[in-house]
C-alpha cells in the first residue's frame, strides 16, 4: 500500500497524530497493519515537537515513547513512502530536529554494532554523508559483509563440492551428510529405558561424489529498487563467494531503467554496495536483453534475475525476451527475493508469465541458491 493508495480519511489522521483517533475510528478511519507502521515511523520523527515545545505541522505526539532506532526508522520509511516522502522525511530529520546519529556523527557510527538492519539504513543514506562519516560508514559495511561472506562461503563449498552418495560413507564429518538411520542403528544397544536416553558412541556419515564440472556462466542481473535492498546486500555477496568457484564465471549486473554491470567489482562487495545507486524506475527487459549479449555458450549459462517483477517498460517484451533464452537452453531462474527471509511481495501475475515462458520463478536465501546453482551444474 502506498500513500498516495490511502482514502482521505486515512491519510488527515496521519498527519494529525493520536489527537484525531477517536474521531477517524468513529468515522472508519482506524489504522491497522501498514497504515499503523506509518503511524509509527511519523511519530517517531514529528511527535518530538511535543517535546521542544514547537507546533510547525498539525500533527500531535502519539502514544509516547517509540521503540524505533534511527536505522530502524530508516530502513521502515523506505518500506512505506513513496521517493519524495522519503527524501522530506530524511531531510526533516537531519535539518530540522538534528537527528544525526548516523549520517553525522561520528562517535554514534564508530561505536555502532555492525549489522545488516544498520548497514541497510548506511546503503539507503551514504549520499547525505560527509566524506569523513564515508570513511567509518564504509567499515561498519566492511564488517557486516564479511561476517556474511563467511557464513556463504561454507555453504557454497559444501554445496559445490560433490553430491552426496548414499551407497559410500566417509570419515569427514559434516552434519549435513548424517546417516540418521545408521546412526540410530549402531546405537540403539546403548539406549537407557529408564532415562529414555540414546547414548551415541560412533557417527556415520555419507561420502559425496567429486563434481566433474565444465565452465558454466553465471549471470546475476540485480533489480537496484529501493525495495529489493536486501537482495541487492546478498547479491553482492553471492558473487563474491561465486567469483572464486573453478569452472564457474560470475557476472554481476544491476539495473533500474539503466543497465550497470559491476563484474570489475565482484571480488570486492563492499566497494559495490557503496557505489549502488537505489531507487528510479525499473527495465527488466533491458536488463535481460543485456544479460543476453554477455552469453558465449547458452547451454552453458544461467541467467538468475533477482526482482519484485514489476516490469516498468514492456511486460510482453520481457516475456518475449526470457522465452529466447528458455529456447537457446539458457536457464533462468527468477527470484523475488535473495535473502535471508526469503519472503517476498511481488508482481505475481508477472511471476506466472515468466513460468509460461520456461523460467523457474522462486524465493532463497543465499544458501538455497547455492544448492540450486550446484544441483544444475552438476547434472
Amino acid at each position: 500500500m502506498t500513500v498516495t493508495a490511502l482514502d482521505a480519511l486515512t491519510r488527515w489522521r496521519l498527519v494529525l497524530g493520536e489527537a484525531a483517533d477517536g474521531a477517524c475510528r468513529s468515522a472508519g478511519g482506524a489504522l491497522a497493519g501498514e497504515t499503523l507502521a506509518m503511524d509509527a515511523a511519523l511519530d517517531w520523527l514529528y511527535g518530538r515537537e511535543e517535546e521542544d515545545g514547537t507546533r510547525n505541522i498539525a500533527r500531535q505526539g502519539g502514544r509516547g515513547g517509540s521503540a524505533l532506532t534511527t536505522p530502524q526508522w530508516i530502513n521502515d520509511i523506505h518500506r512505506l513512502f513513496p521517493k519524495e516522502t522519503i527524501e522530506r522525511l530524511e531531510r526533516d530529520a537531519i535539518e530540522r530536529y538534528a537527528i544525526d546519529d548516523v549520517v553525522t556523527n561520528p562517535d554514534v557510527l564508530a561505536r555502532a554494532e555492525p549489522n545488516e538492519t544498520l548497514l541497510k539504513a548506511v546503503l539507503r543514506t551514504k549520499h547525505l554523508m560527509s566524506p569523513d562519516i564515508l570513511v567509518l560508514a564504509r567499515k561498519l559495511v566492511q564488517e557486516v559483509v564479511r561476517q556474511l561472506m563467511e557464513k556463504l562461503s561454507r555453504e557454497l563449498t559444501l554445496a559445490f563440492s560433490g553430491v552426496v552418495d548414499r551407497r559410500r560413507h566417509s570419515r569427514f564429518r559434516i552434519a549435513s551428510d548424517l546417516d540418521f538411520r545408521r546412526v540410530v542403528k549402531d546405537n540403539l544397544k546403548h539406549y537407557d529405558p529408564e532415562t529414555r536416553k540414546l547414548t551415541v558412541e560412533r557417527l556415520h556419515f555419507f561420502a559425496r561424489n567429486q563434481r566433474h564440472m565444465k565452465t558454466w556462466q553465471i549471470i546475476l542481473l540485480v533489480d537496484q529498487s529501493g525495495s529489493m535492498l536486501d537482495s541487492v546486500i546478498h547479491s553482492a555477496v553471492t558473487a563474491a563467494c561465486l567469483w572464486g568457484l573453478p569452472g564457474v564465471r560470475t557476472h554481476l549486473v544491476a539495473f533500474d531503467t539503466n543497465v550497470v554491470d559491476l563484474t570489475k567489482d565482484v571480488d570486492d562487495p563492499c566497494e559495490l554496495l557503496m557505489k549502488v545507486q537505489l531507487g528510479g524506475g525499473t527495465d527488466i527487459q533491458g536488463a535481460v536483453a543485456y544479460a543476453a549479449g554477455l552469453i558465449e555458450q547458452p547451454e552453458r549459462a544461467i541467467v538468475v534475475l533477482i526482482s519484485d517483477f514489476y516490469e516498468g517498460t514492456s511486460p510482453a517484451m520481457l516475456e518475449q525476451r526470457v522465452a529466447s533464452l528458455t529456447a537457446q537452453r539458457t536457464l533462468v531462474l527468477g527470484l523475488a527475493a535473495l535473502d535471508s527471509e526469503a519472503a517476498p511481495a511481488y508482481d505475481r501475475e508477472m511471476a506466472r508469465r515468466l513460468v509460461a515462458a520456461g523460467a523457474e520463478v522462486g524465493a532463497m536465501t543465499p544458501g538455497e541458491l547455492a544448492g540450486w546453482l550446484a544441483e544444475k551444474i552438476g547434472r
